[in-house]
C-alpha cells in the first residue's frame, strides 16, 4: 500500500494464498508462458476488489509482478511477487507512480455496478468510471505501457430490447441518453474510449494496443455482490413471491473463466500473437444460456427454503422497485437502506439477453471451463457471516413492506 508519505509498503504473504481462483491450466500453458515472457510487471486497477484480487492472484502464480491498485486493500491474504498500492483511479499522480515499470495493464475499477451504488450521484459513477478510464489511458501513453485490457460489461449494449445470441459485430451499443441506470451509460463510454485509445502512440515511441472484454454477472467463492445478498432476502423471507420471467435467458461467467479471458486477451495483444486482439471487444462467459429461476435453485434448496409459487408481473414489480429508489433518496439524509431490487436488476433478471462467445475461441483461444452455482453455494454457506442485527432487519423488513404494498396496490387497480 502507500503510506501517508507515499512510499509503498510492500505487504507479502508467507506464500500460500488460500483464497486465489487456480486459473491456470494446461490448455493456457502455451499463452502462460507467452506472458511470462512478455510480461514483467502488471497493473491492476481495482485490484482490492473481488476479480481484481484473482486475476492479481493468476498472474503472481505465473511469477509476474503485479501492483494491486484500489483504494482499500483486498480482505484476502496479499500474494507472493504482488504489492498493494492505495490511490484513487482518478488521481493522475497516483496511477502514473502505480505504473512505473509497468508492461502491461488491467484497468478493472469502476463502480455504482449493483444495490445502493446504482442509486448515488450520477456525478460520482462518472468521475470514477469515466474519469478514470481518461486518466488509465493517459498513465499508459505517458509509461509507455503498451498493453490495456478493460473489464467493460454486458451492460453497454444491453438495455431494454431483448438480445439472443449476440455478438460483438452485430450488436451496436445500446444509446447513452436511454440508459436507466448511470452505470450502464458510463461503462458504455468508457468501454468505447479504450477501443478509440488502440493504435496511440506512446511516449517512449511504439504503439498503445487495447481491448475490451464484457462480462454477465460474475460467480465463484466468496463473490460479494449477488449471491450474499440474494440469499440473505431469501433467509428474511423477502423473495415470497418471484418476478422474474420462466422464459428470459441469461450468461453468467465464473470467475475462474473471467481470470482466464483476461490472461488470453493480454497474450493476444503481443507481436507474438500477431496483435490479433487489438482494438477488439469480447463476450467472456461460461458458454451457457441460463435461465435464472432454474438456476437460483440450488440457493434456495441448499437454503432449506421452497422457491416461491406466487408470480407477480414484472411491470408491477418495476414501478414498486421505481418507488423504492426514490424513497431511498428521500430518506437518505436519515437512514440509508439497500432496495430489495433495482430496476436495472429487474430488467436484467426478466429480459433475455444472451451472447456468444466464437470470436473469443477462435481469438483467444478461450474454453471455459463447467461450472455450477451448487459449488458455490456450498462455499458461501461454510463461510457466510453472521445474519444483521435487528434494527437493520427491520429496516428491511419495513422497505419490503412498502414494496409489496405498491405491487398489489398497482395490481388492484
Amino acid at each position: 500500500m502507500v503510506s501517508p508519505s507515499g512510499d509503498v509498503i510492500r505487504t507479502r504473504s508467507n506464500g500460500v494464498v488460500p483464497h486465489c481462483s487456480q486459473a491456470s491450466d494446461s490448455r493456457l500453458r502455451g499463452h502462460v508462458g507467452l506472458l511470462q515472457k512478455t510480461v514483467a510487471k502488471a497493473l491492476i486497477t481495482g485490484g482490492g476488489g473481488y476479480f481484481g484480487y484473482h486475476l492479481g492472484c493468476a498472474l503472481a502464480r505465473e511469477e509476474i509482478n503485479v501492483v494491486l491498485f484500489d483504494r482499500q486493500k483486498p480482505k484476502w491474504e496479499i500474494p507472493k511477487r504482488a504489492v498493494f498500492f492505495q490511490g484513487d483511479v482518478r488521481d493522475y499522480e497516483a496511477v502514473l507512480q502505480a505504473c512505473e515499470g509497468v508492461d502491461c495493464a488491467f484497468h478493472v475499477a469502476s463502480y455504482g455496478m449493483s444495490g445502493t451504488e446504482q442509486l448515488h450521484n450520477k456525478e460520482l459513477i462518472e468521475s470514477i468510471n469515466v474519469g478514470g478510464t481518461k486518466v488509465v489511458i493517459e498513465a499508459c501513453q505517458q509509461r509507455n505501457i503498451s498493453r490495456l485490457i478493460y473489464t467493460s460489461s454486458v451492460n453497454v449494449v444491453f438495455g431494454r430490447d431483448p438480445i439472443e445470441d449476440g455478438d460483438e459485430e452485430t450488436v451496436p451499443y445500446f444509446p447513452l441518453e436511454k440508459h436507466t441506470d448511470h452505470y450502464s451509460r458510463t461503462k458504455a463510454i468508457a468501454d468505447q474510449m479504450i477501443l478509440a485509445a488502440d493504435g496511440t502512440p506512446l511516449k517512449g515511441g511504439g504503439l498503445l494496443h487495447t481491448c475490451v472484454i464484457r462480462p454477465p454477472g460474475i460467480y465463484g467463492p466468496e463473490e460479494p455482490r449477488h449471491l450474499p445478498r440474494v440469499a440473505k432476502n431469501i433467509q428474511r423471507r423477502l423473495f415470497s413471491f418471484e418476478f422474474w420471467s420462466p422464459d428470459s435467458l441469461m450468461n453468467w461467467v465464473h470467475i475462474h473463466n473471467l481470470v482466464e479471458g483476461h490472461l488470453l486477451a493480454s497474450a493476444a495483444l503481443t507481436a507474438e500473437r500477431g496483435y490479433i486482439a487489438s482494438g477488439q471487444a469480447y463476450y467472456i462467459n461460461d458458454g451457457e444460456n441460463i435461465n435464472f429461476s432454474e438456476w437460483i435453485t440450488p440457493l434456495f434448496e441448499k437454503l432449506g427454503y421452497k422457491k416461491p409459487r406466487v408470480h407477480v408481473p414484472a411491470l408491477l414489480v418495476h414501478a414498486a422497485a421505481a418507488l423504492l429508489e426514490y424513497l431511498h433518496l428521500l430518506l437518505k439524509p436519515v437512514f440509508n437502506f439497500t432496495p430489495v431490487v433495482t430496476r436495472s436488476e429487474i430488467r436484467n433478471l426478466t429480459v433475455t439477453h444472451t451472447f456468444r462467445i466464437d470470436k473469443a475461441r477462435k481469438q483467444l483461444g478461450y474454453y471455459p471451463k463447467k461450472f455450477t452455482l451448487a459449488d458455490t453455494v456450498d462455499h458461501y454457506l461454510k463461510t457466510r457471516p453472521p445474519c444483521r442485527d435487528q434494527a437493520s432487519s427491520l429496516v428491511l423488513l419495513l422497505t419490503f413492506g412498502i414494496f409489496l404494498s405498491v405491487v398489489f396496490l398497482s395490481f388492484h387497480f
